[in-house]
């Protein structure tokens, strides 16, 4: 019995000297998250702790990270069996505001090559200067952009939006406005910019006032001191759909509903200049007239043409669609919106779609 349980004492201790035959990577920790840091204080670093609890020299061959946000920095030299040295990983926030979560994975001689390092944290964003903020340039004047949408709205509503601006100058600055349609107000506020000074321009676009569907856009000119620079337009858009909100059940019941046998026409692959043509056909399935708002073409190159704009309830009818290829390679996709009076789907998109090839 003794000899047995000394050979079993002598197999337990030889099976943990092969464990740790060969270099091993033992780590005081995988895992480090920095907090909370300032963009502008530039990169920080954490030094991970690395033994080589293995009984032949360990050697990093490479480190790497998932991203380029994220360095490391490591001896090079075989280390020792019992010995210790770090990996530095380093993190630079500039131009990465909100939460971060690294991995670095670490490359070695030991059997369980591959170790993962990671680094988190939280990174402040640094305050913006007025030449970030207000990119687009009016001579003196700076905006926040160059372009107000008002998004979708309904054809009875007013919706409001705004632009920042800010006086580059050294001089006071006072905003007005030319070409401004009925169905837009603007007003700077304040009206006139003292230097370094921030304000904004208030759009309200009134959709009830425009004659259109869909995507309508404006643009309108800026005067500094009631005079023209060039470069001087904003543009103003919304896209206006009709309000069915107010319509009872039984209107909705007895509404026009428009069914299409199909929305895309794949044409294939086809040599340039080919005149592509097709009808898209549909139906009128609902019990009142069905009215063709609006048809607008993702491009010039594309024309279409309603048969009637006007479809009784059960008449069917068609939309002739043709896209001039001359001009036009590679894979394309052409849209038509096809805008109605069907509260369901008041709004429906048509695809021309497939590939032109180069003569």
């Amino acid at each position: 019995m003794k000899t047995l349980f000394a050979s079993f004492l002598l197999f337990i201790a030889l099976s943990a000297v092969g464990q740790q035959a060969g270099p091993q990577i033992q780590i005081d920790k995988s895992s480090h998250n920095f907090g909370l840091i300032k963009e502008e204080a530039g990169p920080v670093s954490y030094n991970f702790e690395i033994k080589n609890t293995g009984s032949s020299p360990l050697i990093i061959s490479r480190v790497t990270s998932s991203c380029g946000c994220a360095a490391s920095e490591w001896s090079k030299e075989p280390l020792l069996p019992g010995a210790n040295t770090t990996i530095k990983a380093t993190y630079n926030p500039k131009g990465r505001p909100g939460t971060f979560n690294q991995s670095i994975t670490v490359y070695t001689n030991a059997a369980s090559s591959g170790t993962v390092l990671t680094i988190r944290g939280q990174v402040e964003p640094r305050a913006k200067t007025p030449e970030e903020i207000y990119r687009r340039r009016i001579g003196d004047l700076g905006l926040s952009n160059s372009h107000v949408s008002v998004g979708k709205v309904s054809n009875k509503d007013k919706v409001s939006n705004s632009l920042e601006v800010y006086n580059f100058g050294e001089e006071p600055v006072t905003l007005s406005f030319q070409r401004v349609p009925k169905h837009i107000n603007i007003t700077p506020k304040p009206q006139t910019l003292k230097p370094n000074e921030a304000g904004t321009i208030d759009v309200t676009f009134d959709a009830s006032n425009v004659d259109d569907w869909g995507f309508a856009i404006s643009r309108i000119s800026i005067l500094i001191n009631d005079k023209q620079t060039q470069g001087n337009l904003i543009s103003v858009s919304g896209n206006i759909e009709e309000d069915f909100t107010r319509l009872s059940e039984e209107e909705l019941l007895n509404a026009p509903q428009i069914s299409f046998s199909e929305t895309q026409m794949d044409f294939g692959s086809i040599d340039e200049g080919t005149l592509i043509k097709h009808d898209f056909e549909f139906t009128n399935s609902g019990k009142s007239d069905l009215i063709i708002r609006k048809i607008n073409a993702s491009c010039g190159c594309t024309t279409v043409a309603p048969n009637v704009t006007i479809i009784k309830p059960g008449e069917k009818s068609s939309i002739s669609a043709s896209f001039r290829t001359s001009g036009y390679t590679g894979r394309q996709s052409k849209t038509i919106t096809v805008i109605t009076n069907a509260p369901k789907q008041s709004t429906t998109v048509l695809r021309l779609t497939g590939t032109v090839n180069r003569k």
